[in-house]
């Protein structure tokens, strides 16, 4: 089960203190100027749209902006309509501080200036004082005011935070595969001086003796041919030299994979890889892609806490899944990322598919070389 997360227990805090400001009109104990049916629908109103605005459930920004401004309206309405309600204003600095989610900054700016204009106004019904009219909606004021700017300045730092850690993983996932080229490279360099040099001064070698065997003499033949025996397995054994090195062993996968996902901020990923599992540099690479976008999703997307990779092999292919613990999506709809890993995964001959019904799951099959 996903554990609620800090945001998550702000909201259900903001829904509870919304619910008691609104139990005196509900159940009786003041009276609203508008029938009380009527004044439970606009608060449902208000809640409703209020919590649609900022649930992110793939609506387009218009349609959450539509259900933001009727929360608005609504709670101008439930607040104008029971002006003796005590705290029921607390309901519009709620709806005030899930602007920054839903709208700009300056739109955010001015629903606060009506939502302290509709504050002053319903206060007014009540008290005759103008003086003390004006102190309560400045004390609203100044509260909607605080909490739209402290919780634009979190959210900002909540997106560089993300922001930090795909670019932590990036890195992660450069640096394994510079080490694995880097190696590749040094190998082939290693292998082409051994063929270039020792091979070809080993092959000049053998003609040489090869020719020195037609000579006369017994003795000189004896010593010649068995010089041309150990010349010939000096040259096999370089040519096979040069084969291993350029076969040379692929990048360790398991560690690359665990190095991609080693100290995230905000999320704890656990890699398994089975000891079967035998990977060559391209595959590897390519399981190092993948793994480095399921992660980048999962920060930008999931809002989860943790994500398992789990690599195997079943004799045909290499198969590895990943799954989180986050908000998964019923209908995936594959962005860059995502067909990234499907075209890494086509290239090998192998492919890829998505579950989002619990969590989020990448499943991604390649064939064994």
């Amino acid at each position: 089960m996903r554990r609620m997360g800090l945001d998550e227990w702000s909201g259900v805090a903001m829904l509870v203190v919304c619910a008691g400001a609104a139990v005196p009109v509900v159940f009786g104990l003041v009276e609203p100027t508008v029938p009380r049916a009527v004044w439970v629908v606009l608060y449902l109103i208000t809640l409703t749209g209020a919590l649609a605005a900022v649930a992110d459930v793939g609506h387009p920004p218009v349609v959450r902006q539509a259900a933001y401004g009727a929360a608005v309206v609504a709670g101008w309405g439930v607040v104008l309509t029971a002006p003796r309600a005590g705290l029921l204003p607390i309901l519009l600095v709620v709806v005030a501080a899930l602007g920054p989610e839903v709208v700009r900054m300056p739109v955010n700016v001015v629903v606060v200036a009506l939502n302290t204009v509709v504050i002053g106004l319903a206060n007014a019904r009540v008290h005759d004082l103008s003086l003390e009219v004006f102190f309560s909606a400045g004390f609203y004021a100044l509260i909607q005011l605080a909490t739209v700017f402290s919780l634009t300045a979190i959210r900002r730092e909540k997106e560089l935070r993300r922001q930090l850690a795909r670019a932590h993983v990036d890195l992660q996932a450069a640096s394994v595969l510079l080490a694995g080229s880097a190696r590749t490279a040094e190998r082939l360099r290693i292998s082409r001086e051994l063929h270039d040099l020792i091979g070809h001064q080993l092959t000049v070698l053998t003609l040489e003796l090869e020719a020195a065997r037609h000579r006369r003499g017994d003795a000189v033949r004896e010593h010649v041919e068995r010089a041309d025996r150990v010349a010939r397995a000096v040259l096999a054994d370089v040519r096979t030299t040069v084969g291993a090195l350029r076969a040379g062993p692929a990048t360790d996968l398991a560690e690359a994979l665990r190095e991609v996902g080693r100290d995230v901020p905000g999320l704890d990923v656990a890699v398994e890889v089975g000891d079967d599992v035998v990977a060559d540099e391209e595959q590897t690479a390519a399981l190092v892609r993948t793994v480095q976008e399921v992660v980048t999703n999962t920060l930008r997307h999931a809002e989860a806490r943790e994500l398992w990779v789990d690599v195997g092999c079943d004799g045909e292919s290499i198969r590895l899944t990943a799954s989180d613990d986050g908000r998964g999506a019923p209908e995936v709809v594959p962005g860059n990322g995502l067909r990234g890993i499907a075209e890494r995964c086509a290239a090998l001959g192998g492919d890829v598919s998505y579950d989002g019904r619990s969590g989020f799951r990448v499943s991604v099959r390649v064939p064994v070389r």
